[in-house]
Formats: C-alpha cells, sequence, structure tokens
C-alpha cells in the first residue's frame, strides 16, 4: 500500500470510527448524569489517529483472508462496535493523564482539556464512568456478532488485562513514579508494554478472537502489536523532542514533566533507528503467522513516518 493509498484509507476509516463511538455514545450518555454527560462527549470526540479501533478492523480483516476469505473482506458493523469498547478506555485514559494530580496538561489534539473546562471532579469521574462503559459495549457487539459465551468471555478478559494493572493503569502508574529519575532501558520498556503497548496490542488480539482466528495467527498478532507499540512509543519520544506543542498539539512535554524517554536514552538518531528496528520485527511477526495485510504492514511503516 503506498503513502498515498494507506492516507486515504486512514480517513476512510476514521469517518467509520467516529460513527461507531457516535452510535457508542447515543447509548451510553442518556445513562449518566447531566454534569458527566458532556466531559465523556469530549473526552471521546476530541478526534486523534483513532489507531486502536483502526487496528482491531485490520486485524478481524487480516484473519478472515488468512483463513481464505478472498480480499478486500468487508468488515461487519459489529467488529466496528466492538473496536469502538478500546478507543472508550483509550478515551477514559487520556482524560485522567490529563488531570493536574498526573500530566497536568492543558492542550491535547489542539483542543483544552476537560479539566480545563469542567473541573477535575466530573472528569475524573467521567473518565472511570468509560471503564465499564468500554465492557456493555464490548458485550452488544459480541452478542452483535453472534459470538459464543466463551468466546465474549475470552474478549473481554483481553480488554480488562489490557486496561488494567498488569496493562495501561499499570504503566501509569509507572510513568508517574518515573518522573525526575533516570530509568534504564528495561525499566522504560516496561512501563511502555504497559501503558502505550497493551492497549494496541489488545486492539490487534480482540480482532483475532472476534475472527475466531487459529492461535498461531493471535500469537503472530500479538507478537507484531508489542513491537508496534515499543515502536509507536519510540517515536512520539522523537517528536516530543523535535516538534513544537504547536505542530503536536498538546502540552506540556515530557521534557518539561521531566521524564525519562528513549531519545534521552539513544539519542534522535539512535531511537529513530531502534523505531525502525521495531517496525520491522512488526513485519517479521506477521510473516511468520502466515499473515499477508497491506494495511496491518503500511500502518507498521506509518508509526515511526508520521509527523503528529
Amino acid at each position: 500500500m503506498s503513502p498515498e493509498a494507506l492516507s486515504a484509507w486512514l480517513v476512510e476509516e476514521r469517518v467509520r470510527v467516529e460513527a461507531s463511538l457516535e452510535r457508542a455514545l447515543t447509548v451510553l450518555l442518556p445513562r449518566l448524569p447531566e454534569a458527566l454527560a458532556e466531559p465523556v462527549r469530549h473526552g471521546v470526540t476530541t478526534g486523534g489517529k483513532r489507531l486502536r479501533p483502526i487496528l482491531t478492523a485490520a486485524a478481524w480483516a487480516a484473519c478472515r483472508e488468512a483463513a481464505g476469505q478472498p480480499a478486500p473482506v468487508a468488515v461487519p458493523q459489529g467488529v466496528r462496535d466492538l473496536a469502538a469498547a478500546v478507543e472508550l478506555i483509550h478515551a477514559y485514559s487520556l482524560m485522567h493523564d490529563d488531570l493536574p494530580c498526573m500530566d497536568d496538561a492543558d492542550l491535547r489534539r489542539g483542543r483544552p482539556t476537560p479539566h480545563t473546562i469542567w473541573g477535575e471532579g466530573p472528569v475524573m469521574r467521567g473518565g472511570g464512568a468509560l471503564i465499564p462503559a468500554a465492557g456493555l459495549q464490548l458485550l452488544a457487539a459480541a452478542t452483535e456478532l453472534g459470538l459464543d459465551p466463551d468466546t465474549k468471555q475470552d474478549l473481554l478478559l483481553v480488554l480488562a488485562r489490557a486496561a488494567g494493572g498488569e496493562g495501561m493503569v499499570g504503566g501509569q502508574a509507572l510513568d508517574l513514579e518515573g518522573e525526575g529519575r533516570a530509568l534504564g532501558r528495561e525499566a522504560l520498556d516496561d512501563l511502555h508494554r504497559r501503558k502505550t503497548g497493551a492497549l494496541l496490542v489488545a486492539s490487534l488480539e480482540l480482532g483475532a478472537v472476534a475472527a475466531e482466528a487459529p492461535a498461531g495467527v493471535r500469537e503472530g498478532l500479538v507478537d507484531y502489536g508489542r513491537a508496534l507499540g515499543l515502536a509507536f512509543q519510540i517515536a512520539d519520544d522523537v517528536l516530543d523532542a523535535t516538534a513544537t506543542a504547536e505542530a503536536l498539539g498538546k502540552n506540556p512535554s515530557d521534557e518539561a514533566l521531566d521524564k525519562s524517554t528513549y531519545v534521552v536514552l539513544l539519542g534522535v538518531d539512535g531511537a529513530r533507528r531502534e523505531a525502525r528496528s521495531e517496525v520491522g520485527r512488526a513485519l517479521e511477526a506477521m510473516a511468520e503467522a502466515g499473515l499477508h495485510s497491506s494495511p496491518l504492514e503500511a500502518l507498521a511503516r506509518y508509526v515511526v513516518e508520521r509527523t503528529h
């Protein structure tokens, strides 16, 4: 897939993600107290790359193609609704990341962060409400897809583990503990495999589970996701060190927060080389699993070539 074709495909996929998120919010917002509804809508609809739900849909399609269905495989709405559950978790994590007790950020994706508009309390509670909402969203989507109870349980376990203490929340805790400290490579990798990587891996694994892929294909996507997650974070660190707040649409920087980064450890050029190496590992994992997906291959390269 050429860069131009990838760009056009990503635009189309983001439109589908936004539509699925609106479907989810139509169900969720009426259930919330009025004080939480607007912070939640703001947190969920501030745009972004929408990489995680795009990966879920692409993984599902890749698994179906590996099973012998002719490409391109049409992704059903149920899979896109399943992917929206991952993005609800991601949205909650960003709402909490930006709070004064964490990164104290006032800008995200070029827009004021929710707590600067509604205050800490409503944003903290609104973010918390997205956690069970994501589980309910996942179960509703799995039912829409006609998946059996064991598969539904598998899906829910994948999401819960990635979002919890051994995944994203654990990574957030390590991130806060690491401020003002010089972390070594092993500690930094562990932090980001949890904080960034776990949910990226889960996005792919959910697509594989929903497609009822065999174990080897599922494991290949997990290995792809682990390498992709590190590549994504290393590229983020390079952008944080080399781009302006205006270009990135966020504030403050990792340097301002005194965080350890791959750029601090490896330098800008060394970090770029390491990100490309991780992309190579991701592509090798796909090949070893017998997966041939132009979108997933292009996305692996995209994460280190993006400019925001």
